[in-house]
């Protein structure tokens, strides 16, 4: 009997689309590429886009690897407004006058939250507290006060954080940061800073590592270059090619 060659398995770069999981990624491209082991390196939310890097097969052991490199995002705040979840998953719960903050504050905040710092996570999160993800607390109406512990505040570094006033109060922002770190603790933590309150509308990853989202796929393409080469091998298996 012919003995078959392990499959090495390979790195997907997907550019994830708004509204899906990192799961729902993973999840289509298992059954529509036949993949029999497949996991991302690194979750996005489901209101945020951009850069998901997949291992299939024997690659899956390095997901750690890349789950560890420093990561990039771009995206958009909002002064004046928040959410429970600090994005738009969660209907707004308190406004505040943006009319006494000036650029330059804004400037300094970013500035602050520069470099490494204790951040603390979200209560929309997956972090694990008592056995229980936050995110389940939260919707059962539990607010961070509340959690028995407390919420652990964590060590992360953040390289970069540019802010761009010109569209205020909307505030387009540049970050690059170490694995764990939240960017809705950081702009929940900008609009405190400020006195005030801040949301973010939208949220892109650019980058992780030394990969960027200009190489990666939509979901579509890369199904499509999955037929392909099933279409292929198929041929040459019959003897066709």
């Amino acid at each position: 009997m012919e003995q078959q060659t392990p499959d090495p398995g390979q790195v997907i770069l997907i550019d994830k689309p708004l509204t899906w999981t990192s799961f729902d990624v993973a999840n289509k491209l298992k059954y529509a590429c036949k993949f029999k082991k497949i996991g991302h390196a690194g979750t996005l939310d489901p209101l945020a886009t951009g850069l998901l890097i997949l291992c299939t097969g024997k690659m899956t052991k390095q997901i750690d690897q890349y789950q560890a490199q420093e990561k990039e995002y771009t995206g958009t705040l909002v002064l004046g407004k928040t959410t429970p979840s600090v994005d738009l998953e969660t209907a707004f719960d308190a406004e505040f006058d943006t009319s006494a903050i000036h650029p330059e504050q804004i400037q300094e905040a970013a500035s602050q939250l520069t470099g490494d710092i204790l951040q603390v996570p979200p209560i929309y999160s997956a972090v694990r507290v008592n056995g229980e993800r936050l995110y389940e607390k939260a919707r059962r109406g539990e607010t961070a006060d509340r959690i028995e512990g407390g919420i652990k505040a964590r060590q992360v570094t953040v390289s970069i954080f540019e802010v761009n006033v010109d569209r205020f109060p909307e505030i387009d922002f540049r970050i690059v940061c170490s694995k764990g770190t939240y960017i809705r603790s950081l702009v929940r933590d900008l609009g405190l800073l400020l006195n005030n309150g801040a949301y973010m509308s939208s949220l892109r990853r650019t980058r992780i590592g030394d990969f960027r989202v200009e190489d990666a796929h939509t979901i579509d393409r890369f199904i499509d270059m999955c037929r392909e080469k099933s279409a292929v091998d198929s041929q040459v298996s019959s003897g066709n090619l």
